[in-house]
């Protein structure tokens, strides 16, 4: 696949997009993660840029700040981010636009349902990434006495309300987006 110039730059827009959603944050004190507006354009990637540039540009976010630029939400740089309780919603970024540009680009025209429809499974592949992962760094890591139960309320239940309005709002952008990026490919 031959990537070009206008393909290069809007994934690294969408990088640097949700690296400005990372500094976006409203901590809770109950959730080692903060609610953030990465999620929004990272849905919004998989929306716009489809599957394949989609997922590039959370790999080249998440790669950024592997290599030590302060753009993750934790605060934490570098490798050791890893060992953060939210790096496993990081890794779900990059699986989140496959997803949800593979719904997409199997219709022409996708429908507002689809759109919504794709952005909710590519939510919950987020979720089923990071949550899990966040469970296994408090408890093995961290040494956090924590059941999964109490892993779901700090690190979905909280969020659910905010992210079903990140995902309606990208969803009426991507609708509207869309047919207008067509005309340009």
């Amino acid at each position: 696949m031959k990537i070009k110039t206008r393909d290069m730059i809007l994934t690294a827009l969408f990088a640097a997009l949700t690296a400005i959603g990372a500094l976006i944050r409203i901590p809770i004190p109950i959730s080692p993660v903060p609610i953030t507006l990465q999620d929004l354009f990272t849905v919004l990637s998989g929306i716009l840029l489809g599957p394949f540039l989609g997922s590039l540009s959370q790999l080249l976010y998440v790669i950024l700040g592997l290599f030590g630029l302060p753009v993750f939400a934790s605060g934490n740089v570098g490798i050791s981010a890893i060992l953060s309780p939210s790096f496993g919603y990081l890794i779900g970024f990059i699986i989140s636009p496959i997803i949800i540009g593979k719904i997409i680009s199997s219709k022409n025209n996708p429908s507002f349902l689809r759109i919504l429809l794709a952005t909710a499974v590519g939510l919950l592949a987020i979720y089923m990434i990071g949550i899990p992962y966040m469970f296994i760094i408090l408890h093995n890591v961290q040494h956090i006495n924590i059941t999964l139960i109490k892993a779901l309320q700090i690190g979905f239940f909280i969020f659910l309300p905010g992210d079903i309005i990140k995902c309606v709002a990208a969803t009426a952008l991507g609708f509207k987006l869309i047919p207008i990026l067509k005309r340009y490919r």
